[in-house]
């Protein structure tokens, strides 16, 4: 399989991805033996939950620092101290310094949701596919909901999506009133573009949550969360009901890698001309939360 290649918006250049448990990765979805076990055990909740559990265990408070080390994270942006964190887990869904990641000031900005790797699609009624040209997931599926399946076919969307070394809290993408988050029950297969590639339909499938934000310019946005192999919990930390900032926190990811996705009504969004470039090469772009995403139509 081939490397995973993004472009890096700071770098202003392209970059390979250094995959995080590549070998068993590409072991699971690359070879038969590992098709088996993936719809035998890797798929289900309770091998998530198990993992989980495992990275929550006093034991891997070792794994964090040689973690830090070889994925180069910046140690100055936690809030906590390294020595801090109980276990794993809690070094995973880690808080931010909020001079770290400042929020995008022009009242007609609308920010990246979450830091990691993003998609995006202009018009999901004539678009060419997220990593594959043609390959769409049924956005039916996806909401399982008909009123906003309809109103949303000709809506925008961006797919953000977490490797285990990002920062794995997710914000919103504008100010609104947020409503109450509706679960959608499924498997849990990696996001991986590894997985996503060979199927896309995962993102439509796996256990993932709907919260439509209620904003003054941009109508109704669709927030989702999609959960992913060792995904433990998908932790929402908001109030439904309660007026958010553009930015503000609504959750976070326990251990494992995931994704979120953004949907804008028609018509509301333009994006930014580096996404929508890469995104028409179905090469991600790496950008970071309260960073600018697109401007308001």
């Amino acid at each position: 399989m081939d490397d995973i290649v993004y472009f890096d918006r700071y770098r202003n250049q392209t970059c390979i991805e250094k995959v995080y448990g590549d070998k068993a990765l590409r072991w699971t979805y690359g070879t038969v033996a590992g098709r088996i076990s993936l719809n035998a055990i890797v798929k289900r909740a309770a091998f998530s939950h198990w993992y989980g559990w495992r990275m929550d265990r006093s034991s891997t408070r070792q794994k964090i620092a040689p973690f830090i080390k070889e994925y180069e994270l910046d140690a100055s942006e936690f809030v906590r101290d390294v020595d801090d964190f109980g276990n794993f887990n809690e070094f995973f869904f880690r808080k931010l310094k909020p001079e770290s990641r400042p929020i995008d000031a022009d009242p007609a900005s609308v920010v990246f949701p979450a830091d990691g790797r993003h998609l995006c699609i202009p018009n999901l009624s004539s678009n060419e596919g997220l990593f594959v040209k043609g390959e769409m997931f049924d956005l039916a599926s996806l909401l399982k909901d008909d009123e906003l399946t309809k109103q949303f076919a000709e809506g925008s969307l961006l797919l953000s999506r977490l490797c285990p070394v990002d920062y794995h809290r997710f914000h919103f993408p504008a100010a609104g009133i947020p409503g109450k988050t509706r679960l959608i029950n499924g498997p849990l297969y990696s996001v991986n573009p590894i997985a996503l590639c060979q199927n896309i339909h995962i993102l439509a499938k796996n256990k993932r949550c709907v919260t439509v934000l209620e904003t003054e310019s941009l109508g109704r946005i669709l927030v989702l969360e999609i959960g992913a192999t060792c995904v433990g919990s998908i932790c929402q930390t908001f109030s439904a009901g309660q007026p958010v900032a553009k930015g503000s926190e609504k959750g976070y990811f326990r251990f494992g890698g995931s994704s979120t996705i953004t949907i804008f009504e028609p018509g509301r969004i333009r994006f930014d001309d580096d996404l929508i470039q890469n995104s028409q090469h179905h090469r991600e772009l790496y950008a970071k939360i309260g960073d600018h995403l697109g401007a308001r139509l």
